[in-house]
């Protein structure tokens, strides 16, 4: 291609693709602060050019393509970062609620625990005194008391990790829903060869919210990507979703994948955590309440039973006896007298005779069934507590180091810098007007020989 409509014909091409250029730049700083957004980039080439003879004309430029910028490994990374962080944060967050209640070894239940034995080294100097009787038996009444309510917060934040899980797995199905939809989106205009960049960043939004929830690994599908836990359960597969349920099992609403129940094999996220707290941290924290519980109630009542009270009699029990396995004693402890005469102080019969509070007292100093005195399995008890919560904030801290450095990293591929767009503008501004004075210029020269025609026409 020679002669000046060849030339206009270049200089078009260069007016077109800078034009095309200025408004991919236009679309990346409007976007700059849209979550997910990646960069796109004009893709040009220099036009195939022509042979005349033994010359060669170039074309002008061609506009190839518009791209979107992105690392499909660091997203992966990023997913993955993300379902450990997710799951750290909402372990912390639990565990936090839990160690609230646990905040000290010489508060609450531990200091219900010294209070009683301390009230029954009081009484021990004047046995047969009902007023520091009756503080024995307010000091147990607390110790019950205490027991009860941190047994029920227990069982109350269960109750709400529980439908935290419900909640989860229906915003697992809403994102699902959302993907598939734009994986057909997205195959219906690649099947027009038109650029599906921004729905593409859509679905990988989703697919990281989605990460937050659940374990999820992508599996490439053609034009598509398909999802499924890291157990093979399918989530997404091309514009199917396959949404997942809630069934009570034993009180507690477990989940399954049609009729097979995956609870136990989610391994990522928020839902993860929320199981893992529901199913092992707050039962494993019952356990041991009750099984203190249970020991203090027996080993009271069995030293009682050892003296006599203030009327001669038997000792009977002064905390209700515990179930044999002692399963929800915390939750139901309970003094079973309300007449202080009924402590057995003494230890052959006679009122004024204190002989039995020594084996009371040595309650409080006698292991448990698991090795431990009643303070020092409280304490060992809050300990556990404490070091969990401190644990998991330390690798909740580390995850989100990690997090963060990897979405740095995306920013650095995928990310818009108003300050390089700028510089692009400039230079795709500077291309524009260039070949704009180049039409101009040629409309001119082709004016002139028009009109040096018609001037020969009219000699």
């Amino acid at each position: 291609m020679s002669g000046l409509f060849g030339t206009l014909s270049v200089a078009l091409t260069g007016l077109s693709v800078s034009q095309q250029e200025m408004e991919t730049t236009a679309n990346n700083v409007a976007n700059a602060n849209t979550p997910g957004y990646s960069r796109e980039v004009s893709d040009v080439a220099a036009g195939d050019p022509v042979e005349i003879g033994s010359l060669s004309f170039g074309t002008g430029v061609v506009l190839q393509k518009i791209e979107s910028l992105r690392d499909p490994m660091l997203l992966i990374q990023i997913n993955q970062a993300t379902q450990q962080n997710s799951a750290q944060n909402s372990s912390l967050t639990q565990l936090q609620q839990i160690q609230t209640q646990f905040s000290s070894d010489t508060s609450g239940i531990g200091a219900d625990i010294s209070n009683f034995f301390n009230s029954l080294e009081q009484l021990s100097p004047d046995p047969t005194s009902l007023t520091l009787r009756q503080s024995v038996l307010t000091a147990a009444d607390t110790l019950a008391t205490d027991f009860n309510t941190a047994a029920q917060n227990l069982q109350t934040q269960q109750s709400n990790v529980d439908q935290n899980v419900v909640l989860t797995v229906s915003q697992v199905n809403s994102l699902t829903s959302q993907i598939a939809s734009v994986n057909q989106q997205i195959a219906n205009l690649q099947s027009v060869n038109s650029d599906p960049g921004t729905l593409i960043d859509t679905r990988n939004e989703l697919i990281q919210q989605l990460s937050g929830l659940i374990d999820v690994q992508e599996i490439q599908n053609g034009q598509t990507i398909d999802l499924a836990t890291t157990n093979g359960t399918t989530l997404v597969s091309g514009s199917q979703s396959y949404a997942l349920t809630t069934q009570l099992t034993n009180g507690v609403n477990d989940v399954f994948s049609g009729s097979q129940d995956i609870t136990d094999s989610i391994a990522g996220g928020s839902l993860a955590s929320l199981i893992q707290i529901r199913d092992q941290e707050i039962p494993s924290i019952s356990s041991s309440l009750d099984q203190l519980a249970a020991g203090l109630a027996n080993g009271i009542n069995a030293a009682n039973a050892q003296g006599y009270d203030l009327n001669g009699n038997q000792g009977g029990n002064i905390f209700v006896p515990p179930a044999a396995n002692g399963v929800g004693t915390a939750a139901t402890l309970s003094v079973a007298i309300t007449d202080p005469s009924l402590i057995a102080a003494s230890s052959d019969g006679t009122a004024g005779s204190n002989g039995n509070l020594a084996n009371l007292q040595a309650v409080g100093t006698t292991p448990l069934a698991n090795g431990l005195t009643p303070i020092d399995s409280y304490s060992s008890l809050v300990s556990q507590i404490g070091s969990n919560t401190e644990n998991t904030s330390a690798d909740a801290d580390a995850s989100s180091q990690i997090l963060q450095q990897l979405q740095d990293q995306d920013g650095s591929v995928s990310g818009v810098s108003t300050n390089e767009e700028a510089a692009n503008l400039i230079q795709y501004q500077s291309a524009y007007q260039s070949a704009a004075r180049v039409v101009s210029t040629i409309n001119l020269l082709l004016l002139d020989a028009v009109n040096l025609g018609m001037d020969e026409a009219e000699e």
